[in-house]
């Protein structure tokens, strides 16, 4: 039986793969960059915003492109950067990820200051003016990334040797696992395959001595598991993830995204993600976290704002 003219062209349509590539002046996408395309990436940079959906209407190229993406770019705003993220990811012909590259703010300044180059920012005055105003506008793609990598400890060795952890093609066991918390307040996260929701364990909320702890502090932890329904859910969870992601591997998929929530994504949701992705790295699967509500709590105190 042979497929029809449909399924060869669905099959075709879903061969475009694209990784956004973006981050703050100075967090080292340059870097990224040239360490995707020794992956065998197709890489372009700094191409218009308004061109990139041009890079799926023909045929696909057979090998993933990788995108450099920053305020560099001739159109670039944060409002359209956002509106082409929604768009190909909704897109069915497009398997999408963002990378961002984040960096603490002293280190920017500090690279900046070593190479004496002018942020793109703040042509005429300081770096740190420049730096501030880039990671304000950049605050929305942030959160919108599939892959946050941060490279303030890291030399450009160690960059290129996490990227080859997570987008090497060469090796299909190397499945990206993403784990990300978050709270139902604020909807789901972009892009997750599979939810799981956690609100039926005890809340740490109600406990004054916990309320103030999120899911990563060891407290918090024993209190999720001390449930009486934690133990059977959480080996429920891991034998199902465990049996799926061979699966998953074998289907060629490069990338799965879970995500797990909670009231307020500040807790139960952080505690499960973070004992999962333990327990699926010590069965030898490449696996980031990321803990959304915390993000944005972490941003906005950085940003002067109480109480979030």
């Amino acid at each position: 039986m042979t497929d029809s003219p449909q399924m060869d062209d669905q099959t075709r349509l879903q061969d475009h793969r694209l990784v956004l590539v973006t981050g703050p002046s100075g967090a080292g996408r340059s870097t990224a960059i040239d360490a995707l395309e020794d992956l065998g990436y197709e890489v372009i940079d700094n191409l218009p915003l308004s061109l990139v959906p041009r890079l799926i209407e023909g045929e696909p190229l057979g090998r993933p492109i990788a995108l450099g993406l920053d305020v560099r770019n001739r159109d670039f705003n944060a409002t359209a950067l956002i509106e082409l993220i929604d768009g190909l990811t909704r897109d069915p012909r497009v398997g999408l990820e963002v990378l961002y590259l984040d960096c603490a703010v002293p280190e920017l300044i500090r690279r900046y200051s070593q190479t004496r180059r002018r942020h793109p920012l703040a042509p005429a005055e300081t770096p740190d003016d420049g730096v501030a105003r880039e990671i304000d506008l950049l605050a929305p793609i942030r959160v919108r990334a599939d892959h946050l990598i941060d490279t303030t400890e890291m030399s450009p060795h160690d960059l290129k040797a996490e990227l080859g952890r997570w987008f090497d093609r060469g090796t299909a066991a190397r499945l990206a696992v993403s784990l990300q918390s978050f709270s139902y307040k604020r909807g789901l996260p972009r892009g997750v395959d599979m939810v799981f929701d956690c609100r039926f364990l005890r809340n740490p909320h109600w406990e004054t001595t916990l309320r103030d702890l999120d899911g990563r502090d060891r407290a918090v932890e024993d209190y999720v598991r001390a449930d009486p329904r934690f133990a059977e859910f959480f080996d429920r969870l891991q034998g199902l993830l465990l049996f799926l992601l061979p699966a998953t591997v074998a289907e060629g998929k490069a990338h799965l995204s879970i995500g797990f929530g909670c009231t307020g994504g500040q807790h139960r949701s952080v505690a499960v993600a973070e004992m999962l992705a333990k327990a699926l790295a010590e069965a030898g699967w490449p696996v980031s976290k990321r803990h959304r509500e915390l993000e944005r709590r972490v941003a906005a105190l950085g940003n002067g704002v109480k109480g979030a």
